[in-house]
């Protein structure tokens, strides 16, 4: 680590903080929508930018590329799939929320069913950032930065001692952001590190494949491809992390709940200056995404070609490929590109936990004569609760068996299955009451881990001692056996998405609401819809389908 490094990795990362104050000033923070919604002033353009960045944080980059390293180009369908996600959503899910003018899904939850099954649901919520995505990000972007900057040489301390203080040190940062700056902040700073995040993601393939190629990219994507033809199989079979037909079942699932539920994501959608804006933000978004794969995967692949698959840690191929190939004067630059999506993953969680608990919890429990700015006072205290927990959980997220990405899907599936499917028969339906939506979403949970905390391993675990009792021995045939004792976990969800479905339809014909659910329209936004939303909604959807054409 050197100095030239450190003082591009400050400069960036101060610049940026100097735009978004500056853009912020006039934004009244005080009010519900100044600091939960940005004023709903957010244009296509900054809508796209933080939806990406949201998403595209290091828990993203690192445990994607993670997971290239040992699976392939496989795993780009948690890419590409999410372009279609983000189409489906803008073009049939969107209308339907900005049309009543929600600030938060629970709050949509409420006018659907009633009270109490959004309360059920901010806690579910919370619960998912608090200890699962919030621990990860802040985890996930240490081990970066640890790495890259070779912190445990430099500082003589345990690669968990220096975690524990990037942890730290990100969460300090994150909270000041977040709680203090609202969303507008948020939002700014998202837009200008999607850029350089844009740019510094495609130098690393660059130098990359520079490298394998003795200077030439075009021969060393040509001795990539020839020298790991199994890295560029798209379709895994039941062995690998994502079989071909999870792509058709519990992976579109969790791609609808992320794009078209997660309040983290659609609080960037929410504060758009209209339904028009929202949309083309999103289809913005939804096309980037599709040309992610080249940031967030083949990374994973080259690391592996450059370190002959010799790594402690899968989770360590980005960073140190980073740190092999990129030029001494970048890394600082990248650093700071890479910590502000971080801050921007952490920023945007602890801002709709704000509002989540201070729209869905707090007015609703604990003062309901509350004012707006005691609302957003509220909301900003327990912003900071959650985020000192999430600090404390975070350097655990090493001890995790499976990959960083791996496991952060499989926690999710946990609330993303029962949450999708309230959603998705709210909007679908209007007498279902709210009985059903409480039983799937306690029932829905405790149905996914039983699955994956006792059967799965059961299953599995049988599996291995029955085939090793007859005899066998080989590596492959043994990993076959225990691929197929029990369904994959991405099955596992469509499987559990079609009962909570059937749940809920079978309350509906027993108990229907006496009342049938009729939306609550606003004339607050503009809600004409953008004329081009399905035509680049079908492009982008061959886009997708093309590149499964291509490998």
């Amino acid at each position: 680590m050197d100095f030239l490094s450190v003082a591009s990795f400050v400069g960036f990362t101060l610049l940026v903080a100097g735009i978004a104050w500056y853009s912020t000033r006039n934004t009244n923070e005080k009010s519900a929508d100044g600091y939960f919604l940005g004023g709903r002033s957010l244009g296509a353009l900054t809508i796209a930018g933080s939806l990406l960045l949201t998403n595209l944080s290091a828990e993203q980059i690192v445990g994607l590329n993670g997971q290239a390293f040992t699976e392939g180009v496989l795993v780009m369908a948690w890419e590409t799939l999410a372009a279609i996600a983000i189409v489906i959503c803008a073009i049939f899910l969107l209308p339907k929320y900005m049309s009543q003018g929600i600030t938060t899904i629970p709050e949509f939850i409420e006018s659907r069913f009633d009270k109490h099954t959004k309360g059920l649901l901010s806690l579910l919520f919370l619960f998912a950032y608090g200890v699962v995505l919030l621990p990860t990000i802040l985890y996930s972007g240490s081990l970066a930065f640890s790495t890259m900057f070779d912190l445990t040489e430099v500082l003589g301390m345990s690669q968990g001692n220096v975690i524990a203080i990037c942890v730290w040190s990100i969460g300090i940062i994150g909270i000041i952001y977040a709680i203090y700056g609202g969303l507008k902040a948020v939002a700014v700073s998202d837009l200008i590190n999607a850029i350089g995040l844009l740019i510094g993601g495609l130098l690393i393939p660059v130098f990359g494949l520079q490298l394998i190629g003795d200077g030439s990219i075009s021969e060393g994507l040509t001795t990539l491809w020839n020298s790991n033809p199994d890295k560029f199989e798209a379709t895994g079979d039941v062995t690998s992390s994502i079989p071909f037909g999870t792509i058709f079942t519990g992976m579109m699932i969790a791609q609808i709940y992320y794009w078209g539920t997660n309040q983290s994501i659609l609080q960037r959608v929410f504060g758009a200056k209209s339904l028009k804006e929202g949309q083309k933000g999103m289809m913005l978004a939804a096309l980037v995404k599709f040309l992610i794969p080249v940031v967030v995967v083949l990374p994973g692949i080259i690391a592996w070609h450059v370190f002959e698959g010799n790594l402690e840690n899968a989770d360590q191929a980005y960073p140190a490929l980073v740190k092999k190939v990129l030029p001494t004067a970048f890394i600082g630059f990248f650093a700071a590109v890479l910590f502000g999506a971080v801050l921007s993953s952490f920023n945007s969680l602890l801002n709709s936990s704000a509002t989540l608990f201070g729209f869905d919890l707090y007015k609703q429990y604990f003062n309901k004569e509350a004012s707006e700015e005691g609302t957003v006072k509220a909301g900003k205290r327990f912003g900071l609760v959650i985020a000192l927990i999430a600090m404390l959980i975070a350097p655990f997220i090493a001890n995790a068996p499976a990959g960083l990405f791996d496991y952060i899907q499989r926690a999710l599936g946990s609330l993303s299955v029962p949450i999708f499917a309230v959603v998705f028969i709210g909007v679908l339906t209007r007498k279902v009451p709210a009985l059903g939506a409480k039983i799937v979403l306690i029932g829905g949970v405790l149905m996914y881990l039983t699955s994956l905390l006792f059967l799965e391993p059961y299953y599995r675990s049988t599996a291995l001692e029955t085939a090793t009792s007859n005899g066998i021995t080989d590596a492959g045939a043994l990993k076959l056996a225990e691929a197929t004792a029990y369904p994959h976990f991405l099955h596992v969800m469509g499987i559990l998405f079609v009962v909570n479905i059937l749940i809920m339809l079978i309350v509906g014909k027993l108990k229907p609401k006496t009342t049938p659910y009729e939306p609550k329209l606003t004339d607050e936004i503009n809600i004409e819809p953008w004329k081009y939303t399905v035509l680049a909604g079908v492009i982008i959807t061959l886009l997708v389908l093309s590149t499964y054409l291509i490998f």
